[in-house]
């Protein structure tokens, strides 16, 4: 609480007071001057304000604790939670109960486990039977599959010299399949010749067949005859 201004005549009726009270009457000072007497000093002022400060910074490390808390108390709800805390216990008495049967059945059990297993049927509930089912099929097709399975695991550490070794066989692969175009290519180039080829076998033939006849129809002169004109000749 800010203390009495001395000053002031309407707050401190002193000597002072009345004194100021005169001089106002008589004109000696003016309320102004009376006004800007009274206004606190500017130390004051900033001490009030540092105060506040230190107020509000106290508010604010308080808050953050606060929050810390309700962190701290989020993160360990499934520990010291009381709803956490029965589920944990009723687990813990469902187990505490399944071991003191175990142990109250242990002479038969360790019969059973002393007998073999093979050839003997597990029961199994009547409403577990269709998840059997669906499980046994989920077994037979990882059993199928377990040697691709295997061999997959296997060849990890190799799979870069085969992403290698595929690379060069695609590249050769490539190259085959160019010479296989170009093949091709010479193939119907080839088929295309033989065709002009056969074509002009017909017009050959026929032509030969034409020539032969032809000679065939122009005459022949005497061998003997020419002979016997040679021999004369030379006689």
């Amino acid at each position: 609480m800010a203390a009495a201004n001395p000053w002031d005549p309407a707050t401190a009726p002193s000597a002072a007071g009345l004194l100021l009270g005169h001089f106002l009457k008589s004109g000696l000072v003016t309320q102004e001057m009376l006004n800007v007497a009274k206004k606190p000093a500017s130390c004051f002022v900033n001490f009030s304000r540092l105060q506040q400060i230190t107020n509000i910074q106290a508010e604010i490390s308080q808050k953050n604790m606060e929050i810390e808390l309700l962190r701290l108390e989020k993160d360990t709800a499934d520990v010291v939670h009381p709803f956490f805390l029965a589920q944990k216990c009723q687990t813990l008495q469902s187990m505490n109960n399944h071991l003191e049967a175990v142990l109250k059945e242990k002479r038969s059990l360790r019969q059973r486990l002393m007998k073999p297993i093979c050839q003997e049927n597990l029961p199994i509930e009547a409403m577990y039977h269709r998840y059997m089912v669906h499980l046994l099929d989920l077994a037979v097709n990882f059993i199928e599959k377990l040697e691709t399975h295997l061999e997959t695991i296997r060849n990890i550490p190799h799979l870069d010299a085969n992403l290698k070794n595929m690379s060069k066989a695609l590249a050769k692969m490539d190259v085959l399949v160019t010479e296989t175009e170009d093949l091709a290519d010479n193939i119907l180039k080839w088929r295309e010749q033989q065709r002009e080829v056969s074509s002009c076998i017909p017009k050959i033939l026929a032509e030969e067949n034409y020539l032969h006849n032809h000679d065939s129809k122009m005459p022949l002169l005497p061998f003997n005859s020419k002979v016997h004109v040679q021999t004369i000749n030379t006689k």
